[in-house]
């Protein structure tokens, strides 16, 4: 991808070209991207974004949103070019929100900078925030918007599906065997997979809000949930167990080590809740699974891991929230009825009313074959 340096001497475009070729438009754009990427982890639960300021062919300031409550990118763009900004062109990957939040809108400080064109890739789908584009161009300034809009969403998926579903974003993760079993008969699984596949699958969880399972994962698995092998990516993942009760108090729970934030969410207290919560976990009482999904939307958890076993994986399908899946294929045969598979609820009456994979991604991790796309439900 293209880097300008503002650093090393503001290196000019091809003079070739002029700012309104599209070439030309995707090439800063694609730096806006670059940009944005750097926000990872710290802007949470706000997108990332990121602005280019160019004046005559010249990058002359450029910036990201670096943390929620802070400045947006364009304002940090537009500081850092100053009076250079005026007459330019603002590239940024999504649209300048027209509203005063935690910081003054954007809209405001592009008329003030004297930026006569802006470019963005995404319109904004907070109702709050969006209609920039109106605003700039009452106040005389050009707008071109879609520019590598697919590649500019692509870095905000859970806070653009949070917005236009009120619901977070589920990445099913599982590993199973070549005959789509997930642990043997006795609810033995460790390990299916093997360890190049361990370690992305630690990559989901280091890019994710939280990590969920069920209670018979608690019960057999004993789980840490915690990140390893990676390197950290902003807040440390919650701990997430979904259970109909309050499950039996253990003392060697490896959810009860301080590395990470746990929560219970049970239909029912019972007289082991106490135990939990004094522990140090917190118990919620929820009595859906639409509930808990809202829940952790509104405590800001839009990106969710579920690596529950077969009965969570079944009902997070039948509902129709899982939204991407991610499969590590081992090349082991476990066989057997009683064994767990990736669903094991009431499943699809016929081929046609099966969930499907679209944008399908296959890797080669080790000996195992990684799957991942998107969950298409049939209408």
């Amino acid at each position: 991808m293209l880097w300008l340096d503002l650093q090393k001497g503001k290196r000019q475009l091809n003079g070739m070209m002029s700012e309104d070729m599209p070439t030309q438009h995707e090439a800063l754009m694609l730096q806006a991207i670059e940009l944005a990427q750097r926000g990872g982890g710290t802007t949470h639960p706000n997108p990332r974004v990121g602005a280019v300021v160019v004046n005559r062919g010249e990058v002359v300031g450029v910036g990201w949103h670096k943390r929620a409550g802070g400045p947006h990118a364009e304002a940090v763009a537009l500081q850092v070019a100053g009076k250079r900004a005026r007459g330019g062109t603002l590239y940024v990957t999504l649209e300048p929100c027209s509203a005063h939040g935690r910081t003054p809108a954007c809209t405001e400080a592009i008329r003030r900078a004297g930026i006569k064109h802006v470019v963005y890739a995404s319109p904004d789908p907070n109702p709050q925030m969006s209609g920039g584009h109106k605003i700039l161009e009452a106040a005389g300034i050009s707008v071109t918007a879609g520019v590598l809009r697919e590649q500019a969403e692509a870095l905000n998926i859970p806070f653009f599906h949070y917005l236009r579903t009120g619901r977070p974003y589920v990445i099913a993760k599982a590993a199973i065997s070549l005959d789509g079993k997930m642990a043997t008969r006795t609810h033995h699984s460790q390990w299916i997979s093997g360890e190049a596949s361990r370690l992305h699958a630690q990559g989901l969880r280091a890019a994710s809000d939280a990590i969920i399972v069920g209670a018979g994962t608690l019960k057999h698995d004993n789980p840490s949930l915690t990140v390893r092998g990676v390197p950290a990516v902003g807040d440390v993942p919650l701990r997430v167990v979904m259970c109909f009760e309050t499950p039996k108090f253990f003392a060697d729970c490896k959810l009860l080590s301080a590395e990470a934030p746990t929560r219970f969410y049970v239909r029912s207290i019972n007289t082991h809740t106490e135990q939990w919560r004094e522990a140090g976990i917190e118990v919620e009482q929820v009595t859906s699974l639409a509930g808990v999904l809202k829940h952790l939307a509104e405590d800001g958890r839009l990106m969710l891991l579920l690596e529950g076993g077969g009965e969570l994986h079944a009902s997070f399908l039948e509902a129709r929230f899982t939204d991407e899946l991610v499969l590590y294929q081992a090349p082991i045969l476990i066989g057997g009825r009683d064994a767990i598979p990736l669903w094991s609820g009431q499943g699809v009456d016929s081929v046609d009313h099966a969930p499907h994979l679209e944008q399908i991604e296959r890797r080669i991790l080790g000996v195992d074959q990684m799957i991942r796309g998107r969950v298409i439900y049939p209408d």
